[in-house]
C-alpha cells in the first residue's frame, strides 16, 4: 500500500533542475545586453553615459519583469504561472531574432537619452523582461515546491542566477566577442534563447505535476511588509545601484578611459549578489562592516587626487565600491522576508536598481557639472552602517569623532595658508617649506582617516567625518589649474590651463584624463596649432605638404576638440568639422574659451552635429582632399568609425588624390595594427608613423607624442610621404581586420600590453 502510494504521488522537480533555469536565464539576460550595446551604442560614441543610460534602460527592463513576476502569483496555481509564463516567453520571442529596430530612425545628438531609450525598447526590450523574470518566478515556484516538501529556502537560488550573469557578462569580452561574428553572436543568442524556452518547459511541466502545484495558496500567516521596511529595501537596492555608475563614470572619465574598466564595477555588483544570497557568505556581514570603514574613508579621501598611483587607485576605488555593495546587499538578505512575500521583495530590490540608476543617468548630469554624484553617494552610503545607541557612544568614540572633524577641517586651512603665505623656494631643512606643508596636509588626512575608521560602530558619527573628510579632500587635491566645467550626456569638459616656458599661458580642453587641444594665450602663438596638431606630428605634415601641392583644399574632421586643425585654414580652404557632441561645439567656438575657429580660420568653418559615421556618408562623393578622423584620442573607442566599411566609405568621399587620416593615440589599446589591416580590406593604401616628441619643445611650441596611419585610394599618392623618411609601409597582416560584423578590443588591448611588458607570450 505503501508502495503504491509512492508510485501515485508525482515527483516535485530536482532542485538542480531550477539552479539550472534560473542560472541560463540570468546568462542570456547578461550575454545580451553587450550584444545590443555592440548593435546600438557606438553610434553615440561609447562615452560612460551611453553606458549609465543602457544600465538604467535595462533596469527599468528588469523592474517591468520583477512587476510582471510579482503580478503572476495573482494565479493560484504554479501549473498556471508555468503555463502563462511559457506563453509569454514564446509570445516576446517576436522581437527576434536579435536586432536593432529602425523604428526609432538615426540616432539624435540633441535629445540621446530618450533615442536610445526608444531603440533600446523595441529591439530587446520585451524578450528582456519576460527573461528576467524567471530568477523571482522561478524561486516562488520552489517555495511552493520543494521548499513545501523538504523546508529548503528558495533564496540561494539568486546566487545562481548571479553565478549566471556574471560568467555571461566576462565571457563576452574574453571569448564570444573575438571568436563570433557579430551575426553569429544574433542569432546564436535567439537561438539560445529558443533553447531556454525548452529548458523551462521542462520544469514547468514538472512543478505542475507536485501536488502543490494545483493545491490553493495556503493562507499568508506572516503580516506583510511594512511600507517603512518596503522604503528601506529600495534604499539599500539603490545605494549599489548608484555606487556601481558612480564609480564607473569616475574611473573611466578621471583615471582612465579604457573601456574594459566599465566592466569591472559590474562584475562586482554581482559578486556582492552571489556572495550575500550564499548560505555560508565567503565574507561574514561583521568582516564586511570592518573592511568597509577602512576602504570607504580611504576611497573619500584619495578621490581626488587624480594624480596618484593608477593602480592604487583602481584599488581603493573598485574595493570600496566592493565592500560597500556587498555591505547593503547582506543587510538586505538580513531583512529578507518570509518565501511568501518573495516577488514583492524582488521588486522592491529592482525598484532601488532603477532609482539609484536614474539618479545617475538622468538626474546627475543635469544638476552636477561634474562627477559629483559618487562622493555624494559614497559619504552618504555610510548611513547604512548599524547606527547603535548614541546614548551608550563610549567617551573615546565622542574623543576620535571631535580628532576627526578637526583634523578634516584643518586640512584645506592648512593648504589655503600654504597657497598664500608659503614660497616654493623656502628651504627648511632637507625640504622646502612647501613640501613640509604637503606633508602636514597628508597627515591630517590620514588622521581623519583612522578617526572615521575608529568609529565606524556608530553610523552618524562615521558619516559625519567622512563628510567633512570628503570636502577637505577635494579642495585639497593635486589637479590642474581647472576654470570651467561643463557635463553633457556624453561627458564632463574641463577648461584648465597651465604654464609652458616656451610659450606662456596656455588654455586646455579635456574630456576626463584626455586632452582634447589647447591654445596659447600669448598673441605671437595663438594661432599656432598645439599638441597633436603641430607641423611635425603626422597629422600636420599631411597638412602642411597637401597645402604646398594644391590651393583651395576640402578638409573634414572628424572630432572637433578645441578646433586646432582650424588653424591650417587659408583663404581659399574650407573645413567641415563632424562632432557628435554639441556642447563640445558650444565650448569651442566661444572665443573666450577658444578661437582657432573664430579667429584663427581664414575661410569659413561649418559644423555637422551627429555620428560621424552617418553624417560623413552623407557628403557627396569625391569631396574631401583631407579626411580627419580624430576621435580615438580618448580612450573609451568608438570602434564604428575603425572598421572596413567605415573606412570604405571615408574614401569615397576622398577625391583621387585625397588622403585619409587616422589618429590612433591611445593608452590602453594597439589600434595601429588593426588599422592598418582595415585599410587593406577597404581597398586602400596606408602609410603608419609612431612620432615622438621632443625631450624640449622649440620655442613657441608644445607638441606630444603621437600614432597615425594615412590612407589614400592608390599608392602613388603615398609616395611623397615615403620619401620623406617619416612613415613607413602599412602591415596589414598583424592583425584581423575590423567590421561591422566583427571587432576585438580585447585583442587589441592584449597587443598594447605585449608590447609594454615583454615577457608577455
Amino acid at each position: 500500500m505503501t508502495t503504491l502510494t509512492a508510485q501515485a504521488t508525482p515527483r516535485v522537480a530536482p532542485p538542480s533542475l531550477f539552479a539550472l533555469t534560473v542560472f541560463s536565464s540570468a546568462a542570456l539576460v547578461f550575454l545580451v545586453q553587450p550584444m545590443v550595446a555592440k548593435l546600438v551604442l557606438p553610434l553615440l560614441g561609447g562615452s560612460p553615459s551611453v553606458w549609465n543610460t543602457s544600465m538604467a534602460f535595462f533596469q527599468l527592463a528588469l523592474l517591468a519583469g520583477y512587476f510582471y513576476a510579482h503580478a503572476l502569483q495573482r494565479i493560484p496555481s504554479v501549473r498556471g504561472q508555468a503555463v502563462t509564463h511559457v506563453i509569454a516567453l514564446v509570445v516576446a520571442a517576436i522581437a527576434l531574432p536579435l536586432r536593432v529596430n529602425g523604428l526609432a530612425g538615426p540616432p539624435s545628438s540633441e535629445h540621446p537619452n530618450l533615442w536610445l531609450l526608444t531603440v533600446l525598447s523595441l529591439s530587446i526590450g520585451a524578450p528582456f523582461a519576460v527573461l528576467s523574470a524567471t530568477a523571482p518566478l522561478v524561486q516562488a515556484w520552489y517555495a511552493r515546491t520543494v521548499g513545501a516538501t523538504e523546508g529548503k529556502e528558495p533564496y540561494v537560488l539568486y546566487a545562481a542566477s548571479n553565478l549566471g550573469s556574471l560568467i555571461a557578462l566576462l565571457a563576452y569580452p574574453i571569448a564570444v566577442e573575438p571568436l563570433t561574428s557579430l551575426v553569429g553572436q544574433r542569432y546564436g543568442w535567439s537561438a539560445a534563447y529558443g533553447a531556454f524556452v525548452l529548458v523551462i518547459g521542462a520544469l514547468a511541466l514538472s512543478v505542475a505535476r507536485a501536488p502543490a502545484a494545483n493545491a490553493p495558496r495556503a493562507a499568508v500567516e506572516t503580516p506583510a511588509p511594512s511600507w517603512r521596511e518596503r522604503a528601506i529595501w529600495v534604499a539599500l537596492a539603490a545605494i549599489p545601484s548608484s555606487l556601481m555608475l558612480g564609480v564607473t563614470t569616475h574611473i573611466t572619465t578621471d583615471v582612465a578611459s579604457a573601456p574594459f574598466l566599465w566592466v569591472a564595477p559590474l562584475a562586482l555588483y554581482l559578486v556582492t549578489f552571489i556572495i550575500a544570497f550564499q548560505e555560508r557568505p565567503a565574507i561574514s556581514p561583521a568582516l564586511t562592516l570592518t573592511l568597509q570603514g577602512a576602504a570607504a574613508a580611504a576611497c573619500v579621501a584619495l578621490l581626488p587626487f587624480r594624480a596618484s598611483s593608477l593602480p592604487l587607485q583602481l584599488f581603493v576605488h573598485l574595493a570600496a565600491f566592493f565592500l560597500t555593495a556587498l555591505m547593503c546587499h547582506q543587510r538586505l538578505v538580513a531583512r529578507r522576508p518570509d518565501p511568501a512575500h518573495l516577488t514583492e521583495f524582488y521588486l522592491c530590490l529592482s525598484l532601488g536598481g532603477v532609482v539609484g540608476g536614474a539618479f545617475n543617468a538622468f538626474l546627475a548630469p543635469v544638476i552636477f557639472n561634474d562627477v559629483w554624484e559618487y562622493p555624494i553617494i559614497l559619504a552618504l552610503s555610510c548611513l547604512a552602517r548599524p547606527w547603535g545607541d548614541l546614548s551608550k557612544v563610549p567617551i573615546w568614540s565622542w574623543v576620535m569623532l571631535a580628532v576627526g572633524i578637526l583634523a578634516a577641517i584643518g586640512t584645506p586651512i592648512v593648504v589655503t595658508f600654504k597657497s598664500e603665505h608659503v614660497p616654493t623656494s623656502t628651504v627648511v631643512g632637507a625640504f622646502d617649506r612647501s613640501e613640509l606643508f604637503d606633508l602636514g596636509m597628508r597627515t591630517l588626512l590620514a588622521l581623519a582617516i583612522v578617526a572615521a575608521f575608529m568609529v565606524r560602530r556608530h553610523a552618524l558619527l562615521y558619516f559625519a567625518i567622512l563628510a567633512l573628510l570628503t570636502y577637505a579632500a577635494e579642495v585639497s587635491a593635486d589637479r590642474t589649474d581647472t576654470r570651467e566645467s561643463w557635463r553633457s550626456f556624453f561627458g564632463v569638459l574641463k577648461r584648465s590651463e597651465t604654464y609652458v616656458p616656451s610659450i606662456g599661458q596656455v588654455k586646455m580642453l579635456a574630456h576626463g584624463t584626455t586632452l582634447h587641444g589647447a591654445q596659447a594665450q600669448d598673441p605671437r602663438y595663438r594661432c599656432r596649432p598645439m599638441v597633436y596638431y603641430t607641423p611635425n606630428t603626422p597629422i600636420g605634415q599631411v597638412f602642411t605638404a597637401k597645402q604646398a601641392a594644391s590651393t583651395g583644399l576640402r578638409i573634414g574632421a572628424v572630432g572637433l576638440g578645441t578646433g586646432s586643425v582650424a588653424a591650417y585654414v587659408r583663404p581659399g580652404d574650407r573645413l567641415t568639422f563632424f562632432e557628435i557632441d554639441p556642447l563640445v561645439v558650444k565650448v569651442s567656438t566661444d572665443p573666450e574659451n577658444f578661437s582657432y575657429t573664430t579667429e584663427c580660420a581664414k575661410s569659413p568653418v561649418d559644423f555637422v552635429i551627429g555620428d560621424a559615421r552617418l553624417t560623413v556618408a552623407r557628403q557627396p562623393a569625391n569631396r574631401f582632399d583631407i579626411l580627419l578622423i580624430d576621435a580615438f584620442s580618448s580612450d573609451a573607442v568608438p570602434a564604428h568609425l575603425l572598421t572596413a566599411e567605415a573606412v570604405r566609405g571615408y574614401l569615397a568621399k576622398l577625391k583621387p588624390d585625397g588622403i585619409l587620416i587616422l589618429h590612433l593615440s591611445n593608452r590602453n589599446l594597439d589600434l595601429m595594427h588593426p588599422a592598418q589591416a582595415v585599410a587593406r580590406a577597404a581597398g586602400g593604401w596606408s602609410l603608419a608613423q609612431n612620432y615622438k616628441a621632443p625631450d624640449k619643445d622649440p620655442a613657441g611650441t608644445w607638441e606630444s607624442s603621437e600614432d597615425a596611419v594615412i590612407v589614400a585610394k592608390d599608392r602613388e599618392t603615398l609616395q611623397r610621404f615615403m620619401a620623406t623618411g617619416k612613415w613607413r609601409w602599412g602591415d596589414p597582416f598583424k592583425a584581423r581586420p575590423w567590421t561591422d560584423d566583427y571587432t576585438n578590443l580585447a585583442g587589441a588591448l592584449y597587443a598594447n600590453l605585449k608590447m609594454r611588458w615583454s615577457w608577455l607570450p
